[in-house]
C-alpha cells in the first residue's frame, strides 16, 4: 500500500501464454512419453469429443475437455498413479524455445539499472503465465522460479466424500477430479485479477470496484505475449487499455506466421516475431524496448507527481535599483 492510494503502480507485468509461446510443444508431451501414450492419437480423440458428446445432448468446452479425457486415461489404467507430484516432476522435462529461461534474467536487468532508481522508487518486473495447460507441470518447469503467478488448470487427487472430516489435509493419490480450469475466454479474468492486485491482497476480489488510477498493475504497464487467434480476447483487453500485445510463431513455420501476421494486419496486436528469445533476436529486442519504454514512463510520471505536490521554497529576491 502507498500514500498515494492502494498501490504505487510501479509494476510492469509480462503475461505469457505457454504452449507454442514459451514452449514449442504442448506441455503434456513429457506426460505422454512417460506412460507410452500416442500423443497424436490422444489429441485426435480430444478433438472428436465435442461432437461425440453433442450427439448425447451434452455440450463440452473444446478448450478444456482434454482435462476430463486425461482423467479417463487415469481411471482406465492408461496413466496409473498419475498424481499432482508426478505432474510437477514431469514438468521438469518441458522444452522451451531458444533463450528461455535466460531471457527472464536479462529483462530483470533492465528495471534494476541505475536509470530507474529515483529516490524511493523501485520499478518491479513480474512474470505471469495464463494458460489452458496444467499448473502443476508449469510449477515443475525450468521457468517456475522466475514466475510471480500461474493461472492454469488443476486437479484434486482424492475428492472429499459426503460427510468427510474436513479439518485435516486431503489424502494424496492419483488425480481424480478437476479443481479448476481456464479456457481462452476466461483467461481475461486472470488479467483483471493481476490488474486489480487480487493475487497480492486477499481483501480484494476481481469484482470489486477499483478506480483505474488505484489498481496495482495498470493495463498500460502490461505486455501480453501469445501465439495465435485463440488469444484474441486477452490481446484485445490489454491492447484496448493501452498495454502491449505481441504474437509469436515458431521460427520457420509459415502457417503459424500467416496466423499471427493476420492478427497484426487486423490491428489485434502491436507486433509479431519468431518465438526466439535469444539475445538480440527480433523478439528479444521488441520486448526489451517495450519494457524500457514503460519503465521510463513510470519514472517520468513519478517525477511529475512529485513536482506537482512539492512547491518551491521562497528564495532571495534581487535588490531593486534606487528609484530616481
Amino acid at each position: 500500500m502507498s500514500e498515494k492510494g492502494l498501490f504505487f503502480q510501479n509494476v510492469i507485468a509480462l503475461i505469457w501464454d505457454f504452449d507454442h509461446t514459451l514452449s514449442p510443444h504442448y506441455m503434456q508431451r513429457p506426460l505422454f512419453r512417460e506412460y507410452g501414450i500416442d500423443e497424436a492419437a490422444f489429441w485426435r480423440e480430444v478433438n472428436a469429443l465435442p461432437a461425440y458428446y453433442e450427439r448425447g445432448g451434452v455440450h463440452v468446452q473444446a478448450d478444456t475437455c482434454y482435462l476430463g479425457h486425461l482423467l479417463s486415461y487415469v481411471r482406465n489404467g492408461r496413466m496409473p498413479g498419475l498424481s499432482n507430484a508426478k505432474l510437477r516432476e514431469l514438468g521438469g522435462a518441458i522444452e522451451f524455445f531458444p533463450g528461455i529461461p535466460e531471457f527472464f534474467d536479462r529483462l530483470a536487468g533492465i528495471v534494476n539499472a541505475p536509470e530507474f532508481k529515483e529516490g524511493d522508487l523501485e520499478i518491479e518486473l513480474e512474470h505471469y503465465v495464463v494458460s489452458t495447460g496444467l499448473a502443476e507441470m508449469i510449477r515443475g518447469s525450468a521457468i517456475a522460479s522466475r514466475l510471480d503467478g500461474i493461472w492454469a488448470s488443476e486437479f484434486i487427487e482424492e475428492p472429499a466424500a459426503p460427510g468427510a472430516d474436513l479439518s485435516g489435509a486431503p489424502p494424496s493419490g492419483p488425480i481424480g477430479q478437476i479443481a479448476g480450469f481456464l479456457d481462452n475466454t476466461t483467461k481475461t479474468r486472470a488479467l483483471f485479477e493481476i490488474n486489480k492486485g487480487v493475487n497480492k491482497s486477499r481483501s480484494i476480489t476481481v469484482n470489486d470496484t477499483i478506480p483505474e488510477e488505484e489498481r496495482r498493475v495498470p493495463f498500460k504497464n502490461m505486455i501480453y505475449i501469445a501465439d495465435g487467434p485463440s488469444d484474441i480476447p486477452s490481446f484485445s483487453v490489454v491492447k484496448k487499455h493501452g498495454g502491449g500485445s505481441y504474437a509469436v510463431y515458431a521460427p520457420g513455420d509459415e502457417a503459424q506466421f500467416a496466423q499471427v501476421n493476420a492478427l497484426q494486419a487486423g490491428g489485434r496486436v502491436d507486433s509479431i516475431g519468431p518465438a526466439d528469445y535469444s539475445a538480440n533476436s527480433q523478439t528479444d529486442m521488441w520486448i526489451r524496448h517495450r519494457v524500457t519504454a514503460i519503465a521510463r514512463r513510470i519514472l517520468n510520471e513519478r517525477k511529475r507527481a512529485f513536482r506537482d505536490k512539492v512547491g518551491p521554497s521562497p528564495g532571495h529576491l534581487p535588490d531593486r535599483p534606487d528609484e530616481a
